[in-house]
């Protein structure tokens, strides 16, 4: 039965709502230019491109999908670039409750299909853990965050009252990049889908490492979106700046980065065989978990047959497939 931990959806109930009542929310359907589809724009100055027809499709069609691809389960999160983290804290809580509520929903009417990670109103910690601790209670196998905040990475924000509610509701947490307005330098050439998404996650977990977050919360169980973006190919820079970078950096890891490695979970998905077994052969596949990026894309259509490709035997696609995603988020 394999389960892709890293699948998107937002149900079409969620523009149903914002259409009556997006006020409430800081969030507008409008037409986007000049495609004429929907799209989301939010109160202060953000418009997202259109949603991707898979990422709103029909539940059925979804199913069918996965039935392709050999998918049992997904275990589904909403797109992380209309997280919306610069809405004021009363109305991105009220957002974030829309979203978790509407896939909390979806997900019971189709429990054999999907599981869901719940999302919370970053920077304000405090909101965001109470979210969290909501969601689980309502069903949700773990929660997933952008991995910047309006451009300022994680590990540099006050986020330890997050962190201490994941611990003690005792789930992991999918960190995925999000760059929902796209630099200059990566605006062509599929740029931003290739090259900014994954260094945001390098960024991402680069920052948590040297702020010391993992040395504090040594049961936090994070997972990485894309293989971990570039860190497990970086990490030789990592331990090597760790030992000499200058005190004004702010590096506190009382350990070298690559000792964290394993402390971590990362997705399948890097479309190619030699990175796969790279990262295997870096972090073990006990920390490698299927995922697909379903509704996007750069998704891997057919993660199982990636997982063939880069010649992982039986025994290690069951793990990675099942047995790995199974024990992380306790199904």
């Amino acid at each position: 039965m394999p389960i892709d931990v890293h699948a998107h959806y937002v149900p079409l109930k969620v523009l149903e709502r914002l259409e009556r009542e997006g006020g409430r929310y800081g969030v507008a359907v409008v037409e986007h230019e000049p495609t004429c589809q929907k799209c989301l724009r939010f109160e202060y100055g953000l418009q997202v491109r259109p949603f991707f027809a898979k990422l709103v499709e029909p539940v059925a069609s979804r199913i069918e999908s996965m039935q392709r691809a050999g998918i049992d389960r997904q275990i589904l999160s909403a797109w992380t670039d209309i997280f919306g983290y610069a809405l004021p804290a009363q109305k991105g809580d009220a957002w974030h409750r829309l979203l978790n509520d509407l896939l909390a929903e979806l997900c019971a009417a189709h429990v054999k299909s999907f599981s869901w990670l719940a999302s919370g109103p970053l920077p304000d910690a405090a909101l965001a853990a109470r979210e969290l601790a909501r969601a689980v209670k309502a069903g949700a196998v773990g929660g997933v965050l952008a991995t910047n905040v309006e451009g300022t990475n994680l590990g540099e924000l006050p986020l330890d009252e997050y962190w201490a509610a994941a611990v003690a509701l005792d789930v992991p947490v999918f960190l995925h990049p999000a760059q929902p307005a796209p630099l200059a330098r990566s605006a062509k050439f599929a740029l931003n889908q290739i090259v900014q998404y994954t260094f945001d996650t390098t960024l991402c977990v680069g920052s948590l490492i040297s702020s010391g977050v993992f040395d504090r919360f040594p049961k936090l169980r994070l997972i990485l979106a894309h293989g971990g973006g570039a860190l497990p190919f970086l990490i030789g820079r990592f331990d090597l700046m760790h030992e000499r970078a200058d005190k004004a950096q702010g590096i506190v890891a009382t350990a070298k980065p690559s000792s964290y490695l394993r402390r971590m979970w990362y997705d399948t998905i890097l479309h190619d065989a030699q990175a796969l077994r790279y990262l295997a052969a870096r972090v073990s596949a006990e920390r490698i978990v299927l995922g697909s990026d379903d509704s996007f894309p750069p998704a891997d259509r057919d993660p199982l047959a990636s997982l063939r490709a880069a010649g992982f035997d039986a025994a290690d696609v069951l793990k990675i497939s099942e047995q790995n995603p199974r024990q992380l988020f306790r199904l």
